[in-house]
C-alpha cells in the first residue's frame, strides 16, 4: 500500500523545518525522485539545489511529466499539485528516501569508514571479517555495489541520497545483515547519507585532497567529522567511533566524539596496536594488541598501510562481536583488493604493481612498501587528474622523486585541462627534489599508454614498476569522454608484446 506524502513528510521531523504546506498531503505517493526526467504521476519530486545543477529550474518539467508532489526549498508558483517547501531540500532528499524505502539504515547494521586513504582497503576487511561471523553483508565503496552475489559498478565512491537508501533497502530485502560502506567527504558534505543511521564509524586519516571542493583542510576535516558527530542520538544503541590516532585529526575526532570510541595506531598510545610487525613481498603479520585480547595477525595485504586497515577492521568485528579466533582464521581470505597494491603478472622476472595512489600521501605510502621490499630499483609512473586540486601536483612530484630512482610523469584523467600543463605542475616539484637526489632520472611522456611501455621496457630483473593513479578504474576521461583504459591490461599487453620472460 502507498505511503501517503504526509506520511513520508514525518521523517523531517526535528531535522528540517517545513516553512509552507499546500494541497493534499495525503496524496498516495508510490515514486520519489530528484530527476525531473523520472518523475512519474502518483510520484515525489524534490527539488534540490546541487553543485553544478538546481532542480528548481525544472520544476516545470516535472510538472509537465505529471509528477504527483513536490518539496522545494525556494518559493515556487504552483496550485495544481500539493507541495511543501521546506529549509533545506537537499538534507530533505535523503530523510525523504529513506522513510519511502522503509528506513532500512535501521533495519541492518551499519558501519561507514571515511578518510583520505584505506577506505576501500578497510572495508574490504571488514567484510570478511564480518562474513567470518556468518554475517551476510553488502558493501558500498569506490570499487564495487555488492548485494550478496550481485555485483554492480559504481559511480561514485558514495551513492547519491535516493540511490543509497534503494541500496540499503536492497540489502535488507535480500538478508543482508550488515552494509559496510565508504563514506566521502563530498558525500557528507551534500547530505547524501541524510537518512542514514549508523552503528560503527571509522576515521582512515585525513591528508590533502579535494581541495577543488573544499577549499581548506578544515573545511575538508569538518565535512568528515559529521559522520562522527551524526552518531548522536537515533534509535540504535551499543555505537562506536575507531580512530586512527597516529593522524593528529584523529585527536580532534576522539575529542568530539558522542559515543565511546576505540582508537588504533602504529606510534601513539591506543586501544588497538600491532607488535612484532613483519612485512615481506608475500604479506604482513603481526599480533593485534587489542580491547579483549591478542589477535595473531598473517594477512596477504603488503605495507604498513594496510597493517592500519587491518586493525581498523579489526576493531569493527570484535565491536561486532568477533572473537580472536574469528579473526584469525577469517582475515586471510582478503587475498587481493582491486587496484591496491595489485601485482601485474605476465611471466615478467620484475614486479610491476597497479594502485589507486592518488594523493601525496597515498602515493608516499605506495613507495614506502615498495621500498622495504625492493631488492632492485623503484620505477614509478603516474599522474594527477585534471579539473582538481592542483596544489598537490607539486607535492606528488616530490614525493616520487624521494622514492623512485626512476619517475615517469604521465597523465591521469586529463578532463578538460591540456595534459602537457598538468604535467610541467608536477615537474615543478620533481625539479625541487632532485636538488636532493640528483641521480634520480625523470621523464615526461603524456601519453599514458606509451609511459607505461616505456617502464616495462626500462625495468630489470629485480626492479619494481609502480603504476599509481588509477588502480581499479578501467577508463581514462580526455576532455569530457570517458576512453577504455585499464593500467593492467596496458601493462599485460606491454610485457608481451615485448616478450619478456623469466
Amino acid at each position: 500500500m502507498p505511503m501517503t506524502f504526509a506520511t513520508i513528510l514525518y521523517a523531517l521531523d526535528g531535522h528540517v523545518r517545513i516553512l509552507e504546506r499546500h494541497g493534499d498531503l495525503g496524496l498516495p505517493v508510490n515514486a520519489i525522485t530528484d530527476d525531473s526526467r523520472t518523475v512519474s504521476p502518483r510520484g515525489l519530486f524534490v527539488a534540490v539545489k546541487g553543485e553544478h545543477v538546481d532542480g528548481h529550474h525544472f520544476v516545470s518539467a516535472a510538472l509537465k511529466g505529471g509528477t504527483g508532489a513536490l518539496v522545494v526549498q525556494e518559493q515556487v508558483n504552483v496550485v495544481s499539485i500539493p507541495f511543501v517547501r521546506v529549509d533545506d531540500s537537499r538534507k530533505a532528499l535523503g530523510l525523504l528516501g529513506s522513510r519511502y524505502y522503509g528506513d532500512p539504515s535501521t533495519r541492518i547494521r551499519m558501519i561507514g569508514v571515511t578518510g583520505t586513504n584505506g577506505k576501500t582497503t578497510t572495508t574490504y576487511i571488514c567484510k570478511a571479517l564480518l562474513e567470518g561471523l556468518g554475517q551476510h553483508v553488502g558493501l558500498i565503496g569506490t570499487v564495487a555495489y555488492q548485494i550478496g552475489s550481485t555485483t554492480m559498478p559504481a559511480a561514485h565512491t558514495t551513492p547519491g541520497a535516493l540511490e543509497l537508501q534503494r541500496l540499503l533497502a536492497q540489502m535488507a530485502a535480500a538478508d543482508c545483515t550488515t552494509a559496510v560502506m565508504e563514506v566521502s567527504s563530498h558525500a557528507l558534505a551534500q547530505d547524501r547519507t541524510s537518512g542514514c543511521e549508523y552503528d560503527v564509524a571509522v576515521f582512515s586519516n585525513l591528508t590533502q585532497d579535494h581541495l577543488d571542493f573544499h577549499k581548506t583542510m578544515e573545511e575538508y576535516f569538518q565535512a568528515k567529522l559529521r559522520l562522527f558527530t551524526g552518531l548522536a542520538g537515533g534509535r540504535k544503541a551499543n555505537k562506536r567511533a575507531i580512530i586512527n590516532v597516529d593522524d593528529p585529526f584523529g585527536h580532534r575526532i576522539v575529542e568530539q566524539s558522542p559515543v565511546p570510541v576505540w582508537t588504533y595506531a602504529l606510534k601513539a598510545k591506543a586501544d588497538l596496536r600491532a607488535e612484532g610487525m613483519r612485512l615481506s613481498n608475500q604479506g604482513t603479520t603481526f599480533t593485534a594488541a587489542t580491547p579483549v585480547g591478542n589477535v595473531y595477525v598473517e594477512s596477504h595485504l603488503v605495507g604498513e598501510h594496510n597493517v592500519y586497515n587491518l586493525l581498523a577492521a579489526i576493531g569493527v568485528a570484535l565491536h561486532e562481536g568477533a572473537t580472536p579466533d574469528h579473526i584469525r582464521h577469517a582475515v586471510g581470505n582478503v587475498l587481493n583488493v582491486p587496484g591496491r597494491f595489485e601485482r601485474v603478472i605476465a611471466g615478467q622476472p620484475f614486479t610491476v604493481v597497479v594502485d589507486y595512489a592518488h594523493t601525496e600521501d597515498a602515493l608516499v605510502r605506495l613507495l614506502t612498501a615498495a621500498e622495504a621490499l625492493k631488492s632492485g630499483r623503484i620505477i614509478t609512473v603516474f599522474g594527477c587528474g585534471g579539473d582538481r586540486d592542483r596544489g598537490k601536483r607539486p607535492k606528488m612530484g616530490a614525493a616520487a622523486v624521494r622514492y623512485s630512482d626512476v619517475v615517469i610523469l604521465t597523465s591521469d584523467n586529463p578532463r578538460t585541462e591540456d595534459p602537457q600543463a598538468i604535467l610541467d605542475q608536477v615537474e615543478c616539484g620533481v625539479v625541487e627534489a632532485l636538488r636532493q637526489r640528483p641521480h634520480v632520472q625523470y621523464r615526461k611522456i603524456a601519453d599514458r599508454r606509451q609511459a607505461i611501455e616505456e617502464a616495462v621496457k626500462e625495468a630489470r630483473g629485480t626492479d619494481m614498476v609502480l603504476i599509481a593513479g588509477k588502480g581499479h578504474e578501467d577508463y581514462q576521461i580526455v576532455g569530457t569522454e570517458k576512453l577504455h583504459f585499464d593500467d593492467r591490461e596496458v601493462a599485460r599487453s606491454a610485457i608481451q608484446r615485448l616478450g619478456i620472460r623469466v
